[in-house]
């Protein structure tokens, strides 16, 4: 598969088992249920490195997405496509408003800021985080870019596999670069998925 075809597909499934060793590994399919997308964490790195593959055979790496500080929780995360050489551009976790309210800024390629990923509600965020049993109510993430809705990760509520539906149907004009897009989902997963 081209990797054209691989990121233009409006809708995606991300799952992430919740007994894989220390969730390290998880997937991203497309519709026809094929792997699109691998993902494999190196364990007690300090300054996150994760590979996006294209499948778990890992001979092809296709994004790259590094921390560029140690230990923030208002990290900023380059993404480069490993393919071109190219950075594609970051997402920036904004800290302490994501103690309450999950939110990441989408950055091009020279930092400026183009997007947000934000959790759909701050009522609903802090039911999730502070009431008991909230954190078995599934979250979602709206994207934007230029304040136009482009996307959404939508949780489903399984005990034993942590499930994203990704849809970017809504991506009508092309505005977001899909692979900020995969990157955005694989932060789902990787950061913000370690809260359930």
């Amino acid at each position: 598969m081209s990797d054209l075809v691989r990121y233009e597909q409006p809708k995606l499934l991300a799952k992430k088992p919740l007994f894989n060793f220390l969730g390290r590994k998880f997937w991203i399919y497309g519709a026809d249920g094929s792997t699109q997308f691998y993902v494999e964490r190196k364990a007690f790195k300090l300054k996150e490195d994760i590979k996006v593959f294209s499948d778990e055979s890992k001979n092809e790496v296709l994004l790259s997405i590094k921390a560029r500080q140690i230990l923030d929780i208002s990290a900023t995360y380059d993404v480069t496509d490993e393919v071109s050489g190219e950075k594609v551009g970051a997402l920036r976790r904004k800290g302490l408003k994501s103690i309450i309210r999950d939110e990441w800024l989408v950055l091009d390629a020279n930092d400026n800021e183009i997007g947000l990923v934000q959790e759909d509600s701050a009522a609903m965020a802090i039911i999730r985080r502070f009431m008991p049993m909230g954190q078995w109510i599934p979250q979602t993430y709206h994207l934007k870019v230029n304040d136009q809705h482009v996307g959404k990760i939508k949780q489903h509520f399984n005990p034993f596999v942590l499930k994203y539906d990704v849809d970017f149907s809504a991506d009508t004009q092309g505005m977001l670069d899909r692979r900020l897009g995969i990157v955005a989902t694989v932060m789902m997963l990787a950061i913000e998925g370690r809260q359930q």
